[in-house]
């Protein structure tokens, strides 16, 4: 017997915590030409809902404008720059929109996060982490509705495309 097909209409805000990811990927891999492929990520995260926002917030002046494009360009988002950390710029974002949509998922493992996500949950918002397993706080994980770890396929190296599995010498 097929399946029925049950369709799925929640409405999803991405926020990016760009210093932790990167700073995460980089512990990871050991290499700092490690980025993640939105591309691939994107879609696994959104498994079939709409996406409402997408913003990538990041400490710094470094901010690549290739980037900043891409994510204008396939998915309407924003690249936020930051004084100083994310933290506060992403929390008052993910209040202001927790009543426009139906889940928020935060790309950071940063346990600052904790309290804006039982915030948001209490506000009725499903609230996903995603984030490289090994540098997320527990206390984080065990918080938000459900926990996405990052992948090497959900990467590239700025070298050679798709991060290659870690060899062990």
């Amino acid at each position: 017997m097929e399946e029925p097909h049950i369709l799925i209409s929640q409405s999803v805000a991405i926020l990016v915590d760009g210093n932790n990811i990167e700073r995460s990927l980089e512990s990871e891999h050991r290499s700092q030409n490690i980025m993640i492929n939105f591309d691939v990520l994107i879609p696994r995260l959104l498994s079939g809902r709409g996406l409402n926002r997408l913003i990538y917030f990041r400490e710094g002046k470094n901010i690549s404008s290739k980037l900043a494009e891409r994510l204008h360009a396939k998915y309407h988002g924003s690249v936020r720059p930051c004084h100083k950390s994310a933290d506060i710029p992403l929390s008052i974002n993910a209040t202001q929109l927790a009543s426009k949509v139906d889940a928020i998922i935060i790309l950071s493992g940063d346990s600052d996060y904790v309290e804006l996500v039982r915030h948001l949950k209490s506000e009725g918002v499903r609230v996903e982490i995603c984030a490289v397993e090994s540098t997320t706080a527990e206390v984080l994980r065990e918080e938000a509705d459900y926990f996405h770890p990052v992948v090497k396929e959900d990467c590239f190296s700025l070298n050679q495309g798709q991060v290659k599995k870690k060899t062990r010498r």
